[in-house]
């Protein structure tokens, strides 16, 4: 069995996310063309016309009309599964002169939230957590500009203020201890905001911000990553990922896959506001384990579970190093991928917060397989089943459309 032929990645969840919250800060109209089609960027728009934002659909276009802060006094705001909408949305509303209250199902109902909560409450914002988890009520108001020092690299936790710093007075500095995805720094800067920054250290002061009349949202770089990887360790199998991200905060899987072996070729095609281009994979017949530092995890935290595949079928040890923010995800991803592919005979294990992977090892199907509602480890598992040559019941499967609705018929074209 091998993949082979060309897919387009479903457009990029993390931009998608982003171009509906900033919306409610900024003033225009913009038509986003690939705007991601998963249930998590879903939510989002469902935020947006909470608050008294427009969408409208119009061919294969999401038309979003800014509200330049012009919010809904009060409102529920339902996030569904996606704590990039709750975090991001709660900077958005820190500095809006409302009450709202922000609630999600139960996997984002055991997320932490006061990461975010506390510099939000320094810059003057009332933000109440349940025990630090949602659901959480903001009670914005006027906002003071403040320094701080991100306690981890987290592109959620640094949007969150940056975007909230659109409306304090003065100056706000967010310095980060290793680069994060910068979506929303690229995102602001070119629609007007008055942003600057260098070696992870950002600063932003109150300004308005205009969306672009036409937006196309590259293809999702870790949704392109189940297909690349997969090809890697598919004997006979060559895969083409087109229009795909190619941003460098989120090319950290491109990498790793290098340092195995993996035969990559990536053509670039534009690059502002965001690059993008076509990536091809190709079976790597003499694959390598390796390290992958701290500070590399937070440009492939998402890549993990299937880099972990990948590793699974590579010569030696790979070692993710210091993988615990894999613990706050939609499950506890380091003990799930752990505890799921072990099942299939991968000799992989949890040492304090980095993961250990030998190879390679040849991978059988149990009949069933426990996805613990993640998108990303469900993925994985399927990809795997492929790998062992058998296709086992996996509990939760249909949570990939969280992020990829469109997963099984890309799978199924690149098999046929």
């Amino acid at each position: 069995m091998k993949l082979q032929g060309a897919f387009s990645p479903p457009g990029d969840k993390s931009i998608s996310h982003r171009l509906g919250l900033i919306s409610l800060l900024a003033s225009g109209r913009c038509a986003v063309s690939n705007f991601a089609p998963g249930e998590d960027c879903a939510s989002t728009l469902a935020v947006f016309r909470a608050l008294g934002g427009q969408v409208e659909r119009i061919d294969n276009e999401v038309i979003l009309n800014g509200l330049a802060g012009q919010f809904a006094p009060t409102a529920y705001l339902d996030c569904g599964n996606s704590g990039t909408t709750m975090r991001l949305l709660m900077g958005v509303l820190a500095g809006a002169g409302g009450e709202y209250r922000l609630s999600g199902d139960a996997s984002l109902s055991a997320r932490p939230m006061e990461r975010v909560a506390k510099p939000l409450r320094l810059m003057g914002a009332q933000v109440e957590t349940t025990e630090g988890k949602p659901p959480v009520t903001v009670r914005g108001g006027d906002l003071k500009g403040v320094n701080y020092e991100l306690p981890v690299a987290s592109a959620q936790l640094k949007s969150a203020v940056l975007l909230a710093g659109l409306k304090a007075q003065g100056v706000t500095t967010v310095t980060e201890p290793a680069a994060s995805r910068d979506h929303t720094e690229r995102m602001l800067a070119a629609w007007g905001a008055r942003l600057s920054g260098q070696n992870g250290v950002w600063r932003i002061t109150p300004s308005s911000v205009t969306l672009p009349g036409a937006f196309r949202v590259p293809g999702d770089a870790s949704s392109a990553a189940f297909f690349l990887c997969a090809a890697a360790i598919m004997p006979g199998s060559q895969v083409t990922a087109e229009g795909a991200l190619l941003n460098p905060t989120r090319a950290g899987f491109f990498t790793v896959l290098e340092r195995m072996g993996v035969p990559l070729e990536i053509e670039p095609e534009t690059s502002e506001p965001e690059p993008w281009g076509t990536v091809r994979a190709a079976y790597g017949p003499q694959l390598n384990g390796c390290q992958v530092e701290a500070e590399e995890i937070a440009g492939l935290v998402d890549e993990v579970p299937i880099l972990a595949l990948v590793a699974s079928q590579a010569q030696g040890t790979t070692v993710f190093k210091e993988v615990g923010e894999l613990r706050l995800k939609e499950t506890d991803r380091l003990a799930a991928v752990a505890s799921q592919l072990g099942a299939m005979g991968a000799d992989i294990y949890e040492r304090g917060d980095d993961l250990v992977i030998q190879g390679p090892t040849p991978l059988s199907a149990p009949k069933r397989l426990d996805s613990f509602g993640d998108h990303r480890i469900a993925m994985t598992l399927r990809l795997a089943g492929l790998l062992a040559g058998a296709r086992p019941l996996i509990q939760d499967e249909e949570c990939i459309a969280i992020s990829y609705p469109g997963f099984a018929e890309t799978l199924e074209g690149l098999l046929a």
